[in-house]
């Protein structure tokens, strides 16, 4: 499988399109005004504690309070604010830890020890955590904690944050105050996690864990000593941050989004990186010359005429992503929805098909369908939960077919999925997981007239409401010059015809009226003038 990365940059936005055998494989947007925030790391503050839902409120400085679950709470958080903070006093809650196993459902009880800090007048209360089935957190509003952001803001909720804080280099993810050593499962030879693995004990200072990624397979001491010592840096800096601090703030931001792809995403697998913006090559090929020399050759600056996107047929590509009908191979077609619970795929056959070929033409479709289902969730990056509804099949080895099929097609996914057999209704469950916004989030705005939900009401019911103004204003009020604003769209619904409908509501209510398009008001709206009054009375009489 050939691989590309190509990265796009104008005045307002960046688009990094990665191309797996020349088809677009997934896309990356940065935009000014959608900050991006995964990755980073604030100082918060307890605002709310919701023990129903196993989950905190923490304030990170932003204008939406962070959501923390239970689950996102390092249990050995009470061993590492100590170290942030100068000559800090302890106060032990609790030093019980136990380990209960219950026969057929083991259960782990930990009680971790609490500690309160205070250095500088600032506090630090450590909570403790109990696992019995459901988490409990002893927690205190007001509490300050360290946090990183691992899930973007979507619809109305705000960004997601956990405890276990991890900086992500070009070889290795630093994990502070863990002393978990971990390595990628597609490193398979056992000597080289081996050496690896001693290396990370032989450089790493007590009390740092690390996760070391695929792309430090092979590379030498000096090399991984590198990454390790510029997060180290990092981390102290962000210590020293804590200890200066007095409100909820940033402390960390990761690198931008061309940079982070190039360092999380660049291996030895991507053939070329191409970029259009000479500031962009110059920012990425400079972090290469100190992170992975060898790999500036596969990097070059495009400098054609022709706009990168569509040079390597990116464009066209990118038009479906905004687009509720996909078409299939054989003549089907998907139509996404998105609803907010999930996101729904109905597979159709899109043409009529003979009964006794009937099962043989739903099974191709359906495997198609699955191969651009698998596809399409990482074009758009969608996650959540995800329903799809394939054509109905009678034979249960097609379904299981077609269920091993999607499972596969989902392998090449770096976002956790899972994914269930298909019921005998032919509907598969699907979750994903969600850490950015997807494309349609990021790149489209909820409509100011239909409110998002595609639809608007139609021009009949806007003449009833009409009427029913009118019917409210005769009984009320004496006048009979008016002005009706409407949108250029409406206006021609009132007044087609030989006799308008306009002209039947004027003789009805005994009243003159004006029609007057403008393109300010809304297509489902409607604005009455009074010519005596000079004034705007719609209000008046709705």
């Amino acid at each position: 499988m050939e691989k590309d990365i190509i990265i796009n940059a104008t005045l307002n936005e960046v688009r990094i399109a990665i191309t797996e055998d020349g088809r677009l494989a997934e896309l990356f947007i940065e935009l000014p005004d959608k900050e991006r925030s995964i990755g980073n790391i604030y100082l918060g503050k307890v605002t709310r504690i919701i023990q129903n839902i196993n989950a905190a409120f923490i304030d990170i400085g932003l204008a939406q309070d962070a959501f923390l679950h239970f689950s996102d709470v390092d249990e050995t958080l009470e061993d590492t604010l100590s170290e942030y903070l100068d000559n800090p006093e302890q106060s032990i809650k609790s030093k019980n830890r136990k380990k209960d196993k219950i026969k057929g459902n083991s259960t782990l009880d930990n009680t971790l020890p609490g500690k309160k800090l205070s250095s500088d007048n600032k506090d630090f209360t450590i909570f403790s955590t109990k696992r019995t089935g459901d988490i409990k957190i002893n927690l205190e509003p007001k509490q300050k904690l360290i946090v990183q952001v691992i899930r973007e803001a979507y619809s109305s909720k705000g960004v997601r944050v956990t405890t276990r804080i991890g900086i992500p280099g070009r070889y290795v993810v630093l994990l502070p105050n863990e002393n978990v050593i971990g390595i990628s499962k597609k490193i398979s030879s056992y000597q080289e996690k081996k050496r690896l693995r001693h290396l990370a004990k032989l450089i790493l200072p007590e009390g740092y864990g690390c996760i070391i990624r695929t792309v430090a397979e092979g590379k030498s001491v000096k090399e991984l000593k590198k990454d390790w010592e510029s997060l180290i840096k990092i981390w102290e800096e962000i210590k020293e941050k804590v200890n200066k601090a007095d409100k909820p703030m940033l402390l960390y931001q990761d690198m931008p989004l061309a940079t982070s792809v190039i360092r999380d995403l660049f291996t030895q697998e991507v053939k070329h990186v191409y970029i259009d913006s000479k500031k962009l090559y110059k920012e990425i090929t400079n972090y290469l010359k100190w992170a992975s020399p060898s790999l500036l050759e596969k990097v070059e600056l495009y400098s054609e005429k022709t706009p990168i996107f569509d040079k390597f047929n990116i464009e066209k590509e990118l038009e479906l992503t905004y687009k509720k009908k996909i078409p299939l191979p054989s003549g089907g077609y998907l139509i996404i929805d998105y609803t907010e619970a999930m996101v729904v795929f109905d597979v159709n056959s899109g043409r009529s098909i003979q009964e006794k070929i009937q099962e043989k033409n739903a099974l191709k479709t359906n495997l198609e369908a699955s191969k651009e289902i698998a596809r399409q969730l990482r074009l758009r990056d969608i996650g959540g939960m995800i329903l799809i509804d394939f054509i109905d099949m009678a034979e249960e080895a097609n379904r299981s077919k077609v269920y091993k099929y999607l499972k596969k097609a989902m392998q090449r996914d770096r976002a956790k999925t899972v994914v269930y057999p298909l019921t005998q209704l032919c509907i598969c469950q699907v979750t994903r997981q969600r850490v950015n916004q997807n494309i349609g989030e990021k790149m489209s705005e909820e409509c100011p007239v239909c409110m998002g939900s595609g639809r608007i009401v139609s021009k009949a019911v806007l003449l009833n409401t009409i009427e029913r103004w009118l019917k409210n204003f005769r009984a009320n009020c004496r006048e009979f010059k008016l002005i009706l604003y409407v949108s250029p769209h409406i206006a021609s619904y009132l007044t087609e015809g030989t006799i308008s409908r306009l002209a039947k509501l004027m003789i009805k209510y005994f009243v003159k009226i004006k029609v007057q398009q403008s393109e300010h008001i809304n297509i489902d709206q409607f604005k009455f003038y009074s010519v005596k009054r000079e004034k705007d009375i719609t209000q008046e009489f709705l």
